[in-house]
């Protein structure tokens, strides 16, 4: 009588935990490439994000300018690195809040270059600017509540286009602007660091400013 026996040999037990491992491994690194491109895109999407935002603060902020007396007259000042506005725009609340005196500043940057900041402040009539008369005012600096708008460029700077009275067409670009009116527009030439072909570019941005440019002499502040 011959006894029927079943069973798998040592050699095919080993080769299914091998075929067995080999799968969990490759199912293993297809699992990690996907979130490692999923983690790659969210980054890149977001960095995409933050410079559509930067542009579109940037345009509000000064599309927004209030031409407004502060507590030495006009308020608004610019240079190379900087300027200095009310603006009915604000970071925290868009167009719905109180209106704001903007501090827009070029700074050194944390990992080389510079970077172009935000800071704010609550405008609440011509007193609430009156810290900003002194002969030295001190470069806005960083701090906690800054907001910054672009991150590692090798420079920026900041223009100012003047024009004769209804002809913006006409007028020069100038580095600093200390008129009681207002520009006609102003220009951020943003040059980035590097650059990547995948990332969207940080390009430079003019802001024309449609508002009434003339500061009223018998301007009164409502606040």
């Amino acid at each position: 009588m011959i006894r029927d026996e079943r069973g798998v040999t040592l050699i095919e037990l080993m080769i299914a935990v091998t075929l067995v491992a080999a799968i969990s491994t490759g199912m293993l690194l297809a699992v990690r490439v996907g979130l490692t491109t999923m983690e790659k895109t969210d980054h890149r999407v977001e960095a995409n994000r933050r410079v559509m935002a930067a542009n579109q603060i940037l345009y509000r902020e000064l599309a927004d300018v209030m031409p407004v007396k502060g507590a030495c007259g006009p308020f608004f000042h610019g240079e190379e690195q900087m300027v200095r506005l009310v603006s009915s725009y604000s970071i925290a609340q868009g167009s719905r809040g109180a209106p704001r005196i903007l501090e827009i500043a070029v700074v050194p940057g944390g990992a080389g270059g510079v970077r172009l900041i935000v800071n704010e402040s609550l405008y609440f009539g011509p007193s609430s600017t009156q810290r900003f008369c002194a002969d030295a005012v001190a470069a806005p600096q960083p701090n906690p509540q800054s907001f910054i708008l672009a991150d590692r460029l090798a420079s920026c700077k900041i223009s100012y286009k003047d024009t004769i009275r209804d002809s913006v067409l006409s007028g020069l670009w100038l580095d600093a602007w200390a008129k009681p009116d207002l520009p006609a527009a102003v220009h951020f030439e943003l040059v980035p660091l590097a650059t990547d072909r995948a990332d969207l570019p940080l390009v430079s941005v003019t802001i024309p400013i449609y508002v009434n440019r003339e500061v009223i002499p018998d301007y009164v502040d409502s606040w």
